[in-house]
This record gives structure tokens, C-alpha cells and sequence, in this order.
């Protein structure tokens, strides 16, 4: 049986493609066994009347480690 764990993050790219990207690079620096993650919301941000990057609210998920003795 497997236990799996979510986690919420922010991130910030010049695409929606490249925020999603580095969430998921800077999240498996700290994490392992990460195997999904879900976009919750997008936003873009606006300057001089044009969309200079995107942010991104992500929920990562991973499985979590353990050992036992199975029997």
C-alpha cells in the first residue's frame, strides 16, 4: 500500500508552460517521488497593457517513503 502526500505551490514563468516547469523542478529539489501535479489557478500578470509573465497556484503530489517489514 502506498501513502501519497500534496503539497501547494506558487510559481512564476514567462509562459504558463514554464511557471508549471519550475514548480516542478524547485519542488523535486526538496521532495521525492513526485508523480503528478494539478493546476489550480492561473494568473497573469499585466504590465503596460501587455502579459509580461504567469503565476501559477500548483498542488504537487508524491508518494512518501516508508519502510517496514512485511510479513
Amino acid at each position: 500500500m502506498s501513502l501519497a502526500k500534496v503539497i501547494e505551490v506558487l510559481s512564476e514563468g514567462i509562459s504558463i508552460e514554464d511557471a508549471i516547469e519550475k514548480a516542478v523542478k524547485q519542488s523535486t529539489e526538496s521532495v521525492h517521488n513526485v508523480k503528478n501535479v494539478y493546476v489550480d489557478s492561473i494568473q497573469a500578470i499585466i504590465e503596460e497593457n501587455e502579459v509580461v509573465k504567469y503565476r501559477i497556484n500548483a498542488k504537487v503530489t508524491f508518494v512518501i517513503e516508508h519502510k517496514y517489514k512485511e510479513k
